[in-house]
Formats: structure tokens, sequence, C-alpha cells
């Protein structure tokens, strides 16, 4: 069987009409077989799909069919299980939310810095390197010497920047994120609040696993992605990670053997914090998932929320 390809796009340009791409996107992707999540907003489009090479390559085909998509750029992993369990395209506010409307990368943004050369601008000791994940992403792995912010979504970068930086004294900064789309936002703040050199990964994490060798390599541990994979590492082959269903957080070994890790139910972050309602409601989820593995079949509930913001 061929592994299924895994393809990550995003590109920040004008879709005034993104409502009327919804359906004939969806529509072509499901012809396809292609399954994941698009998210369409006036300011691009976002996000993860996967499906046979064919399926992939065609449905890019469609995308960059469209002018203002012609130079798409995408990101490819393999997997040899479905990643995802059914495809949706979603309207959104923004394709990855941070709050702060006046932000346009379109007109102005960071430096690129090609995976190539990032090891060389890092071990510059001027130069501040933030991960702008969540905390649960950089948990997985980041960059050594990465400063993480501590932020659980991508809304309190603008704050954390605003109560922890200083443009005065730290004016060159070098940013990374899982693909490169939340660093194209937050370097386009970060020159807006007055940092005279802002820096981001091109490509992102995954591009940089994919295309540096790990003799080279200052990646530490895995990376977190948003599918059923839950990481990959080095050549982007699969991490050791698994997810917990009841607070979608990555788990390692030695917190499933944890006596507050229940499967499909609680591990050790979310076992102290479900309610009864919420516990009794992902055991039944669990129950139905082991009873359609029994018959053979998927059950819708195994799936995950994208929460890539």
């Amino acid at each position: 069987m061929n592994p299924l390809v895994v393809s990550a796009v995003y590109k920040f340009v004008k879709l005034s009409d993104c409502a009327a791409m919804r359906e004939p996107l969806l529509a072509r992707c499901d012809a396809l077989g292609i399954t994941g999540t698009l998210l369409l907003a006036e300011e691009g489009i976002n996000g993860t799909i996967a499906g046979t090479r064919s399926g992939i390559d065609r449905i890019l085909a469609y995308l960059r069919s469209d002018p203002r998509l012609a130079d798409l750029e995408h990101k490819e992993s393999a997997a040899d299980q479905p990643p995802f369990y059914r495809m949706k395209v979603k309207l959104k506010k923004e394709i990855v939310t941070m709050g702060v409307p006046e932000i346009n990368p379109t007109e102005l943004v960071g430096q690129y810095v090609k995976p190539e050369d990032w090891n060389a601008l890092i071990n510059d000791p001027d130069v501040l390197l933030i991960d702008t994940r969540n905390d649960y992403e950089v948990e997985v792995g980041t960059f050594k010497g990465a400063v993480d912010p501590r932020i659980t979504t991508f809304r309190e970068f603008p704050e954390y920047v605003k109560n922890n930086l200083d443009p005065q004294q730290k004016p060159r900064v070098a940013m990374f994120c899982t693909g490169g789309i939340r660093c194209e936002k937050a370097s386009a703040y970060m020159l807006q609040q007055g940092f005279s050199e802002v820096y981001h990964l091109q490509g992102g994490i995954l591009k940089y696993l994919e295309n540096v060798p790990a003799e080279q390599s200052l990646w530490q541990g895995e990376c977190f992605v948003f599918d059923q994979r839950v990481a990959v590492g080095q050549g982007l082959a699969p991490g050791h990670y698994e997810l917990c269903y009841g607070c979608s957080r990555p788990i390692t070994a030695e917190e499933k053997a944890s006596p507050k890790y229940q499967a499909g139910v609680s591990c050790p972050n979310c076992y102290d914090t479900l309610t009864p309602e919420k516990r009794a409601a992902a055991m039944e989820r669990q129950k139905q998932v082991t009873l359609a593995s029994a018959r053979g079949e998927v059950h819708i509930g195994t799936r995950r929320k994208n929460n890539n913001s």
C-alpha cells in the first residue's frame, strides 16, 4: 500500500470571495478523496490535507488555477494511516487567529530565513529566538536556546510581547512555528511594535526537519502536528507521542503509565479538571470507538479537533 501524502498549505492573499469558494472547493476535495481541514478567510487560505499522490497533486493544481494562489507553496510528509477522517472547509475571520485586525502580512512582514541558513542566525548571541507556538507544542520539542512564551493560544502572543519584550534592548528577533504561518503574523506584529530586525524560519519547523541533516540540526525533541500522527521527527518520520482525547494534548509512554491515564478519557494533564459530565461523555465515546474498531470500522470520535491557533 502506498503511503498517503500529507500536505500543509497557506498563503496570505486577499480573497474577498472566500465564501463563494467554499462549496466548490469542498466538492472537489470530496471527489478526489481528500481529507483534512482548509480554512478560508478574506486574508487567505490555511490548512492541512491528506490523500493519494494523484489526489493531492490534483487538488493543489485546482487551487493554483486561481491566479491569486498560483504561487501557493506547500510542504509534504507521508502517513501510513489516514491522519484525518473527513474533509472540512471552514470560513473564518482569520486563517490564524491573533485578534489584531490591523496586522496584514501582505503589507508588512519579517525577513524569511531558509532552513539551511537558520543555524547561523540563531547562533548569533545578539538574536533573541522565540518559539511562537502554544505551550503544549513547545513541550514536545523546540530549538536549542529558544524562549518559550508559555502561551496557550496564539491570541496571547501580543500580550506576551507587550509585557516581556523591549525593542530597545533586543531589536533583533528570530521566530519559528510549525509551518510558518503564525510567524508571518507574529513578525508583522513585532515590526509594528518597533523591533528593527525581525526574522522567521521559512517553511517552519517542518521544512527545517525535512531539509537539515540530523548531524547539523539544532532541533531538540519532536514537532507537534495537528493530525492523528501527533508528532514528527527528523526527516518528518512519525514521532513517539500519542494524543489524550480528554484534553487534546500530546502524551508520552510515561504519562500513559500514570494511574490518571485512561484511554480516550483522561491523562495526568486533565484528570483533575474533567467534570463528571465530560468524563462520562468521554467514556461513552471511547466505548463507541472500541465497538467500531471491533467491527473493523473507524468511529468519527477518534478524530481530534484542529487547534492550530
